[in-house]
């Protein structure tokens, strides 16, 4: 399911708000994936970016961000 409308998640150390989101990753939020019924996204797109959303461990519920740009300049 895609949203263009963001909605708070949270992980075992962190609620992930708009504005904290947007100021962790320097750039403005544009909507969000979410697979089957979990409570964290699998993707999220900004203006700039799609970040993938990854689990760092198994047994915790951390997460990471990678970044990738979403129009790359080649030269």
């Amino acid at each position: 399911m895609i949203l263009c409308e963001w909605k708070p998640f949270s992980t075992d150390t962190e609620t992930y708000t708009l504005d904290s989101f947007e100021e962790m990753v320097g750039d403005e939020f544009e909507a969000m994936m979410f697979k089957d019924n979990e409570d964290i996204p699998t993707v999220i797109w900004t203006v700039n970016f799609v970040i993938i959303v990854k689990k760092c461990s198994r047994i915790t519920n951390d997460i990471y961000f990678d970044k990738i740009p979403r129009n790359p300049v080649c030269e």
